[in-house]
C-alpha cells in the first residue's frame, strides 16, 4: 500500500511541474552564441573533419573497425539482442520525430509560443542537409557489405557514413535538453539525452549495422547541429512572427494587410462643450425638478405655484398639471362666522 500511493504521490507531483507553465512565459530568454559555444563548434568540428581524413587515407582507425567487426559482438552477448533491437528504435528518426513533435507541441499550446516546434524543425532540416549529403557524398559501405578487408570502403554507393542512427539519436533528445526552461531541468536532460545517444551509437556497432568510426562521426556531426541552433534563434523568432500575425489575421476575417486602428482614449473634459460662467447678479429663473418620495406617494418640490410644505403630487411627463386651490383650515372659518353648523 505504501508503495502504491508513493507511487502515485510521485506522478501527481510529475504532472502538477509540467503544468507550471499554463501561459507564455514574460521573458523568453533563448540560448546564445556565446564564446565558450564558438569554442566547443570548433573544437567539435575539427574532430569532425579529423575522422574523415583519417577514414580517408586508411589509418589505424579503419583498421580497428575491421577488428570490431571480426569480433561480432552479437555473438559474444545474444542474451541482449532482442533487448537492443527495440532500444535502437530510439535512434530511428520516424519514432522519436513522432514522440518529440507530440511533446513539443503540447508545451508550445501551453506556452502560447511556436519556438519549440519552430526550432525542432530546423534541428530536423539541418540534421538532413548535412547528414544526407554527407552519406551521399562518401558513399561508404557498411561491415555487412564489406568487400575488400582492410579497406575504408569508400565511395562504393552506401550511405552509412556517418550513422544516422547516432546523430538522430543526438539531435532528437538533446533538443529537449536546449529548450528546457530551467537550468536543473537542462541539465537532467543532457544526462538523458547523454546516455540514449552514447547507447544508440553502441548499439548500432553490436548488431553489426555500422563501423565504430561511423558513430563516432554521427556523435559529431549531431553535437554540431546542437551548438549551431542559437545561430537559428533569429530567423526562427521572425517565422513565428509571421505565422502569429497570418493567424490573427485569418480570425479576424480581414484579409486586408492594412493595420487596425486602435480607439485612442478621449478625455472627458473635450467631450464636454465649455459653459461660459454666469454673471454674479443673474437670478436663475429654471431650477431642475427631482421628485423625492414620500409616504403618500412621490411628491415635488415646492415651485413658484406651490406653497412651501405643501405636497403636491408628481404628473407623469407631458400631462397637464392639475390646477390646486388652497383650502383654508376648518379653525379660520369658524373664526370668520363661514362655517355654519346644520341643525340636527
Amino acid at each position: 500500500m505504501r508503495t502504491e500511493r508513493n507511487l502515485t504521490r510521485r506522478v501527481e507531483r510529475v504532472f502538477a511541474r509540467l503544468d507550471r507553465e499554463p501561459e507564455r512565459p514574460v521573458i523568453l530568454d533563448p540560448p546564445r552564441m556565446s564564446r565558450h559555444r564558438v569554442v566547443l563548434f570548433g573544437l567539435t568540428l575539427a574532430f569532425y573533419l579529423a575522422i574523415v581524413v583519417a577514414v580517408l587515407a586508411t589509418t589505424r582507425l579503419v583498421e580497428f573497425d575491421w577488428e570490431v567487426m571480426f569480433f561480432r559482438p552479437y555473438q559474444q552477448w545474444p542474451e541482449v539482442h532482442a533487448f537492443l533491437d527495440y532500444w535502437v528504435v530510439l535512434g530511428q528518426r520516424g519514432p522519436t520525430a513522432v514522440m518529440v513533435t507530440a511533446w513539443l507541441g503540447w508545451r508550445s499550446w501551453r506556452q502560447h509560443t511556436l519556438r519549440p516546434l519552430l526550432m525542432f524543425g530546423a534541428a530536423l532540416l539541418l540534421l538532413n542537409l548535412t547528414v544526407g549529403a554527407a552519406k551521399l557524398g562518401m558513399g561508404r559501405l557498411g561491415p555487412h557489405y564489406a568487400t575488400v578487408i582492410g579497406s575504408n570502403e569508400m565511395w562504393q554507393g552506401g550511405d552509412i557514413f556517418p550513422s544516422g542512427h547516432t546523430a538522430n539519436a543526438v539531435v532528437t533528445w538533446g533538443i529537449l535538453a536546449y529548450l528546457a526552461s530551467t537550468p536543473r531541468a537542462r541539465r537532467w536532460l543532457s544526462a538523458v539525452s547523454a546516455v540514449i545517444s552514447l547507447s544508440v551509437g553502441l548499439t548500432t556497432v553490436y548488431l553489426g549495422t555500422h563501423w565504430l568510426s561511423d558513430v563516432l562521426l554521427g556523435w559529431a556531426a549531431g553535437l554540431l547541429i546542437l551548438l549551431a541552433l542559437p545561430w537559428c534563434e533569429p530567423p526562427v523568432a521572425r517565422v513565428e512572427a509571421v505565422i502569429l500575425a497570418l493567424r490573427d489575421r485569418l480570425r479576424s476575417g480581414r484579409g486586408s494587410t492594412a493595420p487596425v486602428p486602435v480607439p485612442q482614449p478621449v478625455p472627458v473634459a473635450a467631450m464636454e462643450p465649455a459653459r461660459a460662467p454666469a454673471p454674479a447678479d443673474e437670478v436663475r429663473t429654471h431650477e431642475p425638478v427631482t421628485a423625492r418620495p414620500g409616504r403618500h406617494g412621490t411628491l415635488l418640490p415646492p415651485g413658484p405655484h406651490t406653497p412651501r410644505g405643501e405636497r403636491t403630487p408628481a404628473t407623469p411627463a407631458g400631462s397637464r398639471r392639475p390646477t390646486t386651490e388652497r383650502v383654508p383650515r376648518v379653525g379660520a372659518l369658524k373664526g370668520r362666522g363661514e362655517l355654519r353648523e346644520q341643525p340636527q
